[in-house]
């Protein structure tokens, strides 16, 4: 007959394998570069306090989400618990895993409160939230954290159009807290075709406003603020201050090229997207970083080679995928995850169904972010780019 140990036993083994500590000395070794401190308790405990900077991975979650909330498998992990049973078991787990340097708590975070060392009640999602976000949660690259921060985040789109509309509706699902929406025109019938945060019924209606319905009836969570009125030199860089992304959905030369230069005084990222046709194209321009637009393009072609979505037509679905393509990228550069499209730029063919990447080099002689530009103005271009008005956006 097997003989069954006893949870006794098993944690007399679990803290025999592994090195503990006192509250103290974590407290220590925390100070040193690359050390991280992980809570396993469960939730309900968490969000009734905890230690500030502690990455937070119930235990029963542990074998599942560690190794992408702490990729290295070298760095000094120390664990805690309330009391400093389960970061026992915790961190005999970690060692099986392949974690070469973990440590235990001992007394877990009831006596690290009661020592009067630092602690607090961490911000946390709703259930409400939890609900509704339950899919990011599940990714430990975005997690509690990053909904958090993403409920944070301020977002601006220029532009409720074609490529505005799914950019808005899936930065608006996502979670992204305040959504700020410029836009000075009317819906329109045709502009149905492609532009799906409107409807029949809003037919007349101010774009803005109509983006805001929608918006915030698929989501409370986000604050639409929004900006019924032109764009321009008078008034660019009071709206995006304070934004940390701003969605490009324009179509027309003089605006981006405004946008350019204000975002680049600013130090603010723009996710740009282009539609022409049955083609589009996605790139981020990251200030200083990264190149900008004038490096791309650094002087706009005449205006009969480069005629807007209402002169020359365009595939209704194909805004669809570059604005979410550029959703996509508005996400990413939020949480800093992945490889943003920061120095390339992804083009879409929808003939042919393909995508290709093209490198985009800061350009040193660029007069807005190189190393010899002189002092950002913010001007006007209508008359560099084009004899009409500006247009709105696609």
């Amino acid at each position: 007959m097997i003989a069954v140990p006893t949870f006794r036993e098993m944690l007399a083994a679990a803290k025999a394998a592994i090195r503990e500590v006192d509250p103290q000395t974590a407290e220590e070794e925390l100070a040193h570069p690359g050390a991280v401190l992980l809570d396993v308790r469960e939730p309900d405990e968490y969000q009734q306090g905890s230690v500030p900077g502690a990455v937070h991975i119930p235990r029963g979650n542990l074998e599942l989400s560690v190794e992408g909330r702490i990729p290295d498998k070298g760095a000094h992990v120390l664990v805690y618990c309330a009391g400093g049973v389960r970061s026992a078991f915790a961190a005999q787990t970690l060692q099986e895993l392949g974690y070469t340097d973990v440590s235990s708590v001992v007394g877990g975070f009831n006596r690290w409160k009661d020592e009067g060392r630092p602690w607090s009640t961490p911000r946390s999602l709703t259930a409400e939230q939890r609900n509704r976000y339950q899919r990011h949660l599940l990714l430990p690259e975005v997690g509690e954290a990053g909904q958090l921060k993403l409920l944070d985040s301020k977002v601006l789109l220029l532009g409720a159009g074609g490529l505005g509309s799914p950019a808005a509706l899936y930065l608006a699902a996502a979670g992204v807290g305040t959504l700020g929406i410029i836009d000075m025109d009317v819906v329109d019938a045709s502009n149905l075709q492609r532009q799906i945060l409107h409807n029949t019924e809003r037919v007349g209606e101010r774009k803005v406003d109509s983006a805001k319905k929608t918006l915030t009836a698929m989501n409370p969570d986000v604050d639409v603020v929004t900006y019924d009125v032109r764009l321009g030199a008078d008034n660019v860089l009071d709206i995006i201050d304070g934004y940390d992304v701003i969605v490009d959905g324009t179509d027309n030369f003089p605006t981006r090229y405004l946008v350019n230069d204000a975002s680049v005084l600013k130090r603010i990222p723009v996710v740009h997207g282009s539609i022409f046709r049955f083609e589009g194209a996605v790139t981020v321009f990251n200030p200083y970083y990264g190149p900008c637009y004038r490096c791309m393009v650094p002087e706009p072609p005449p205006a009969d080679l480069a005629p807007s979505c209402s002169e020359a037509g365009v595939l209704g679905v194909l805004p669809g995928i570059i604005g979410s393509l550029q959703a996509i990228e508005t996400i990413k550069v939020l949480l800093d995850l992945g490889d943003t499209l920061q120095g390339r730029l992804l083009s879409y063919d929808a003939l042919e169904e393909s995508f290709r990447t093209f490198k985009v080099h800061q350009d040193p002689a660029c007069p807005t972010c190189g190393p010899d530009a002189g002092e950002i103005v913010i001007a006007e271009y209508d008359d560099l780019c084009m004899p009409h008005a500006v247009a709105p956006p696609a």
